[in-house]
């Protein structure tokens, strides 16, 4: 299980503690190297989370684990009133605000240190809900997505972006190949967290994707859910409402 896997192995702190301290620790040179590890590719994914979102138009949007904020602010483009993002890591947070208060958003976009398994929000707050590359990381996957549930609005449209495994050959022998060796090599040679991008490797293997994930969701309490891969399989937009 997800929750079995940490970045750090020998460390008693728990899951949750941890990835907050490997955020805060990478968070000034995620931005860079994520595109560099992605090809540039996770923009496009992005995009296409929007465009769904966008055609429920909704008034108040939740991101979560938004990390330094991309999803937050392509977000943006739905026109709704407000965004949030919450993420449990404040350096990555604060790489955020300073893209936020750049570009002169502040009035628009929130950036809110949080806990995705406790959010501190009203019941039925949220008109859509976001999570990309972030819940793998929770250490409750189901409490997690209960509470996402609760603070969705009924009619309410949540999408998640997240790493998957390609089924089809060649594409699952080079993805395994990739993730396995590549990317943890890049993540010594220029991470400050020697760790870091061998446990987010690690964590998209064992996390369930596909039908997996729908299922739970269904069991969670949502509707509707569907699954649609991405570039071969190599990500997947989930889609549900309540």
């Amino acid at each position: 299980m997800t929750d079995k896997v940490k970045p750090y192995k020998d460390s008693d702190l728990s899951k949750k503690e941890q990835v907050a301290k490997m955020f805060d620790t990478i968070s000034n040179e995620y931005d860079g190297l994520n595109r560099v590890i992605s090809f540039g590719i996770d923009i496009k994914w992005r995009k296409k989370v929007v465009q769904k979102v966008a055609a429920t138009h909704p008034s108040t949007i939740l991101d979560i684990a938004t990390g330094t904020g991309d999803l937050a602010i392509a977000l943006l483009e739905t026109q709704a009133r407000k965004i949030v993002g919450l993420d449990i890591s404040e350096g990555m947070l604060e790489v955020g605000r300073k893209k936020i208060a750049k570009r002169k958003l502040d009035d628009r976009i929130e950036m809110v240190v949080g806990d995705s398994e406790n959010l501190p929000f009203e019941d039925s707050s949220f008109d859509a809900i976001t999570v990309a590359f972030g819940i793998r990381n929770f250490e409750n996957l189901e409490k997690g997505l209960s509470e996402i549930l609760r603070v969705l609005k009924p009619s309410g449209i949540f999408v998640i972006l997240e790493t998957s495994v390609p089924t089809k050959t060649p594409f699952k022998q080079g993805y395994k190949l990739y993730t396995k060796k590549v990317l943890p090599l890049i993540g010594r040679l220029f991470s400050r967290d020697k760790v870091a991008y061998s446990y987010l490797c690690e964590s998209a293997s064992v996390f369930p994707y596909g039908e997996a994930l729908n299922n739970i969701l269904t069991k969670i309490g949502f509707i509707n859910a569907v699954a649609l891969p991405q570039t071969m399989g190599v990500a997947t937009i989930y889609m549900a409402s309540k």
